[in-house]
């Protein structure tokens, strides 16, 4: 997770002073002049020339291969592989003349080893040949010519230390090495140094245990992998079960059950292909979800990139970076509400460890204070002047999910030390950045849209993108609630409030949809796969139906916008998001079509995600032949299941509100939400019985609102009471006893 391709820090100068102009020609309507002034005085002061701006984000790399030759004694059958969700192992089994033979692999979350036990049914027939080796051979960088930029082609070195031991070295020159070891062990037969490799005969079962190193000294990583692996317990049994025990009770925290036991991928995807998945595909996809975030969210190291951890290109799409104006973000939306806190945490230690390069962005760029956080980064934070850099949404939706953990967890040491300083952050860079405008009003420009143009523009560039504002909005929001909590910047409040007070409002078009844009002279366009603009609504919770139902009602009519153009302006990830947008706005059967449609079209046969289409059937964005990998709508499915089933914040639940008239009867256990409160839900007759077991961590009132009026509800545990509509009820939750709730809804 930490193996990317060093290509140096960028040269970055000083440009804040052509913010100016840039305003002066937004102003004057000449948005494709203003989008030139900061990279050309970039370039004109010494600064990293913006052409291929990629390459200044190190692109994730391939570590190793572990290659096993055994060859088969005869033709194979009874073949299949799979995964086991729930302890974190994958394996492989067949059957040929000699008998069934079976391979196991995890990576332990205990002690951060690899396991890899081969075994046959028949004593004394397994032979062959183990190594590492370079990914594919060797290195193969881009054949566009950026190459590796600065870096020198990486140096391996695959080879054995013993008889039971092999090794692999590499090295960026100038910059760090890595390199792992793996002892092998038998049962019966013998085992010998070939070559580069070890060669087994005659055994039982083989054990391989190997671990890796990055950024340590070569000599020194490989002697202490190679204690520390002699020290250990090579005892495959008793390490699976050490690892399924930790890893087991985080993943089981959630259980989801639609009804339908799950049959092979080929089964369950040839049935989508019908045009309904099955509830056996949806609840996989739940647990697969969960599964690939656990797995890629190891405490104390990276978050999960856009593939995960699971790169297997040394020129991966769009350098398999972090991607701030959408897919970090989704990636990390199911983690609070399925009960892995642990799982963001990640995500806060990587970008907090980059405060001081965001803290120089916004300075270098756009002279403010504050943090201004790139629209991609991977090893550094460091931004190079350009159209991207004008926009300024992305430390602002990052701190959602810092309020957010305080708001599930109840956790105010996070919120007095890591939230309220990130979003102070944000805060001062907002009060730099706008400037009022001739109403009074707070101004952005520059403004951006991700990744969208207006309809009568022929730039990116513009003033007062609603996202920009929502984003503003809620940050501010949060502190200001967070710091009246705390006791905090008692002294910068009063301001930050006067800023709320002088936001734009939202507003609605002539085609009764929320505009994407607050300024008069940009038009809505709607051939676009992001819905940046409906953020009040999701991923934020400004606006609910409840509270401001004519602009609730505007962004449902955008996003239907977005749909009646065609799929073809959509992608694997922004179906993933409509799905949890369908969600919000209480749209089960919408929401499941966007992940039918995501199923048909950019889903491969491992249930991994595409980018798009990837087939190119017209389902999505037009697909070309290596369509890529890209995790976060694998992550954005599960959590629009989630919010299928469950909406919170804080004193409101939400009860199974949108779900899809084909989920008759199911169950989920072990949601969490905003609140603090664990909720499991059972339902039958399509959601009309609803059976509720409540916890929280504090005693609070909550409301909660079923789907339709309460016909009649009973209550163990604690007093319920009639709400202000008949599909309302309210109770004040005890701390940390259970609370039973039956209650027979009817249809609205």
């Amino acid at each position: 997770e930490a193996l990317y391709l060093p290509r140096g820090r960028p040269a970055v100068a000083e440009v804040s002073d052509q913010l100016g102009e840039v305003r002066r020609l937004i102003a004057a309507g000449e948005c494709r002049a203003a989008a030139e002034v900061l990279p050309k005085a970039h370039a004109e002061r010494g600064g990293a020339p913006e052409a291929h701006t990629s390459r200044y984000t190190d692109p994730f790399q391939p570590f190793c291969d572990i290659l096993i030759h055994a060859p088969q004694q005869g033709p194979f059958r009874d073949y299949r592989r799979g995964v086991d969700f729930s302890i974190g192992r994958v394996w492989t089994a067949w059957q040929d003349d000699q008998g069934r033979c079976l391979r196991e692999l995890f990576v332990s979350r205990a002690d951060d080893t690899l396991y890899l036990r081969i075994r046959r049914a028949e004593a004394g027939t397994l032979c062959g040949k183990i190594r590492f080796a370079p990914h594919g051979g060797k290195f193969k960088p881009a054949s566009n010519g950026e190459g590796v930029g600065e870096t020198d082609e990486p140096t391996f070195v695959a080879g054995t230390e013993d008889d039971q031991t092999l090794s692999f070295r590499g090295e960026y020159a100038g910059y760090y090495a890595f390199g792992a070891v793996a002892h092998v062990k038998t049962s019966g037969g013998s085992i010998e140094r070939t070559d580069a490799a070890l060669a087994f005969e005659g055994c039982d079962e083989i054990l391989l245990r190997a671990r890796l190193f990055t950024h340590e000294p070569i000599d020194a990583g490989l002697a202490r992998l190679r204690a520390e692996l002699l020290q250990g317990e090579a005892d495959f049994g008793a390490a699976l079960s050490f690892h399924a025990e930790v890893h087991g009770e985080i993943y089981g925290r959630v259980t989801l059950d639609l009804g339908e036991a799950s049959s092979s991928n080929e089964e369950m995807l040839l049935d989508a292909y019908e045009g309904e998945a099955p509830n056996a595909l949806v609840q996989t996809l739940f647990d697969v979800g969960r599964y690939l975030l656990l797995s890629s969210s190891r405490p104390g190291g990276w978050p999960a990139n856009l593939q995960g951890i699971w790169n297997g290109d040394y020129t991966p799409a769009w350098n398999s970076d972090f991607h701030a104006d959408e897919n970090i973000q989704m990636n990390y939306w199911q983690a609070l509400p399925g009960s892995m806190p642990e799982a963001a945490m990640p995500l806060f230690d990587y970008y907090e460890r980059h405060l001081d390069d965001f803290r120089e962005n916004a300075r270098r760029i756009l002279g403010c204070r504050g943090i201004y956080v790139p629209i991609a980064q991977t090893t550094h934070g460091v931004e190079i002047p350009r159209i991207w850099s004008c926009w300024t949404g992305a430390a602002g939706w990052l701190a959602q999910h810092f309020y957010d953990y305080y708001l599930f967890t109840g956790d105010e040491t996070f919120l007095a030390e890591r939230a309220v300083p990130w979003m102070r952050e944000v805060a001062l860079f907002y009060e730099d950045f706008t400037s009022p405008s001739e109403g009074g009003q707070l101004l952005f420009t520059p403004s951006l849209s991700p990744e969208n143009r207006p309809g009568n523009g022929n730039s990116l560039l513009t003033m007062n993108a609603t996202m920009d504002i929502a984003i503003c909005r809620e940050v501010l929001t949060h502190l200001c609630s967070a710091c009246d909590l705390l006791g905090l910047h008692t002294e910068d409040v009063p301001r930050w409030r006067d800023m709320l007070a002088a936001l734009p409002a939202y507003d609605v078009n002539e085609d009764g949809a929320m505009r994407e844009w607050l300024h008069p002279d940009f038009q809505d366009y709607y051939h676009h796969r992001h819905q940046s603009h409906i953020y009040p609504v999701f991923p934020g919770f400004e606006v609910i139906r409840e509270d401001n139902p004519e602009i609730f009602v505007a962004c449902a009519r955008a996003v239907e916008k977005r749909l009646v153009v065609g799929l073809d302006s959509q992608t694997g990830w922004s179906m993933a998001h409509m799905a949890n947008i369908y969600a919000r706005l209480g749209n089960g059967d919408r929401a499941l079509e966007c992940v039918e449609i995501l199923t048909r079209s950019s889903l491969g046969p491992n249930l991994f995600t595409y980018h798009n289409d990837w087939r190119d059937m017209g389902l999505s964005l037009g697909g070309k032949p290596g369509a890529p990998f890209q995790i976060d709508a694998n992550f954005g499915i599960a959590a629009a299941i989630q919010e299928m089933l469950l909406f919170s914040k804080p004193g409101t639940l939400k009860i199974l509100p949108a779900l899809p008239s084909r989920w008759e009867k199911g169950a989920v256990r072990g949601l969490c939400s905003r609140g603090g409160i664990r909720v499991d839900v059972r339902w039958d007759e399509g959601g009309r019985k609803v059976l509720l077991d409540l916890t929280s961590h504090t005693e609070q009132g909550v409301t909660l609102v079923f789907s339709g009026p309460v016909v009649k509800a009973s209550c163990k545990g604690a007093d319920l009471q009639p709400g202000s509509t008949p599909g309302q009820r309210r109770l004040t939750m005890p701390r940390n006893a259970p609370v039973e709730i039956t209650a027979a809804v009817a249809s609205e």
